[in-house]
């Protein structure tokens, strides 16, 4: 066929002349090269392929791209098969309305292999990008019903198209389905706006710690394009539909940094040192080990009570789920501390004196008289 002639450098003027000497030859003679030249190539392309993603995929760090090029590749190979097969239906002389059809047939056939492959690989490559730090958790959900549904939408119109389906009347109808969908699923519409608004935002991600408006506090488990799920701190599950955290206050504990300051309240004698009680909050906070050391613990003197000088020691966390816990701890050491120190914690204190029949009830803390009622009592 080819030779004693040298091929055309142009790979268009290659093909043009390899359709002329196919053409030349009886039609079995073309169906069988062909046939053979499809199988041949799909072979390679399998042999071939698998080698050369071993080779790309070992010199790119992660898992998406092996993930992509792995499921893309039997689709390859594939393609190339019912390429061979579409091109076959010259040499075998079918009449318009049947070749017509056989080419429909294959066309959607290759359609829905690569609809398939493309689905299955968008689910793959959002699974590996949920175990990972590769990108930001909360949009991965909302990526992979997107992808699917692009893929699945492209796919259903070329189907329709190699059918030669008008799909004017379609639109029409969808148009009014639209309608009578949306006002019925309305509050999922609301929760998929919503969870795109909560995305680009930045309200919150998967493994924040976050705080409702009804006081429910815990961890972000799941973002789906339908509710936020959180795990509280009793270990329950709760599940929030999207559309009303996106019009609710939400108090994100996790951001911009995961470092959280807690506050310790306590109350101490009026007459008390002051830079004693301070020095000693500081070296229960220093003692914590939950405690971190930057930004430094400082304690603030915040009022006088009825029965104490209000002191606050203010510390710095490092995540906000450890709040709890440090408070408590913190709590043990300052009582601990001050009871070893002498500081005294008072309490609201009442003593009532009887005089000539009547009762004088006064408020005191730590030997401060505090207001003063009288109440006039029977003689008995």
């Amino acid at each position: 066929m080819f030779t004693g002639q040298s091929l055309p450098a142009d790979p268009s003027a290659a093909l043009a002349e390899f359709e002329r000497t196919l053409a030349a030859l009886p039609d079995w003679q073309a169906l069988v090269v062909i046939v053979v030249l499809s199988l041949a190539v799909a072979r390679l392309v399998q042999v071939g392929g698998d080698r050369v993603i071993t080779r790309i995929t070992r010199r790119i760090d992660g898992e998406v791209d092996d993930i992509v090029l792995r499921g893309i590749h039997p689709a390859g190979y594939v393609t190339v098969v019912l390429v061979g097969a579409y091109l076959a239906r010259e040499p075998i002389g079918l009449n318009g309305a049947l070749d017509l059809q056989v080419a429909a047939t294959i066309l959607s056939v290759l359609t829905v292999i690569w609809g398939l492959t493309l689905v299955r690989v968008g689910r793959k490559v959002s699974h590996e990008l949920t175990t990972t730090e590769v990108v930001d958790q909360s949009v991965v959900p909302i990526f992979q019903n997107v992808w699917s549904f692009l893929v699945i939408s492209v796919s259903s119109f070329l189907l329709l198209t190699y059918w030669n389906i008008d799909i004017t009347p379609l639109l029409a109808s969808a148009g009014i389905l639209g309608i009578v969908i949306g006002l019925a699923a309305r509050d999922t519409i609301a929760n998929f706006f919503g969870s795109i608004a909560l995305y680009f935002d930045g309200t919150y991600r998967v493994g924040d710690y976050i705080v409702l408006e009804s006081g429910e506090r815990g961890r972000v488990e799941d973002v789906s394009i339908r509710s936020t799920v959180i795990r509280t701190r009793d270990d329950i599950l709760v599940t929030i539909p999207n559309a009303r955290l996106n019009s609710a206050t939400v108090v994100n504990e996790s951001a911009p940094d995961r470092e959280r300051r807690i506050r310790i309240p306590v109350g101490v004698a009026y007459g008390s040192d002051l830079d004693h009680v301070e020095e000693t909050l500081l070296g229960v906070a220093e003692a914590e080990s939950l405690v971190q050391e930057r930004p430094t613990p400082r304690v603030r003197v915040r009022g006088f009570g009825d029965s104490s000088v209000d002191v606050e020691l203010l510390c710095w966390i490092r995540d906000p789920v450890l709040r709890g816990r440090a408070t408590h701890l913190l709590n043990k050491g300052v009582y601990a501390a001050f009871m070893e120190t002498g500081i005294e914690i008072p309490f609201p204190q009442r003593d009532v004196h009887v005089v000539d029949g009547a009762a004088t009830v006064t408020d005191a803390g730590a030997g401060l008289a505090g207001e003063e009622a009288e109440a006039v009592g029977d003689d008995d």
